[in-house]
């Protein structure tokens, strides 16, 4: 049996908090996971929308998906959903792929 008192919050989330502030930031942490998750989420399928416009040798559609990539991967790294350095890494990465799109 845990010593711990668990409760659930509004939304279904089960802590082990005992006080009100640790409740309320339990609250707080579900949510921020939740909308970093979908941020990331958003990351990943626009990436492989990138990548995908590359192998098929679209450069113009690679190019207009470049550019929402990046400004997608910007405003993660200004809310703080991911290190600045690793949105510099992915945007370096796409645009190394996209350069090298070569059109017959």
């Amino acid at each position: 049996m845990d010593i711990h008192a668990t409760t659930i919050c509004e939304k279904g989330v089960e802590t082990l908090a005992n006080h009100k502030s640790a409740e309320k930031r339990a609250r707080q942490n579900e949510k921020r996971r939740l909308r970093n998750k979908a941020v990331k989420t958003r990351i990943k399928n626009i990436t492989k929308d990138v990548r995908q416009a590359s192998a098929e040798n679209a450069k113009e559609a690679a190019k207009a998906k470049m550019d929402a990539a990046q400004s997608l991967i910007d405003k993660a790294v200004k809310k703080g959903v991911i290190h600045k350095k690793t949105a510099a890494r992915k945007i370096s990465r796409l645009s190394k792929l996209v350069n090298t799109i070569v059109v017959f």
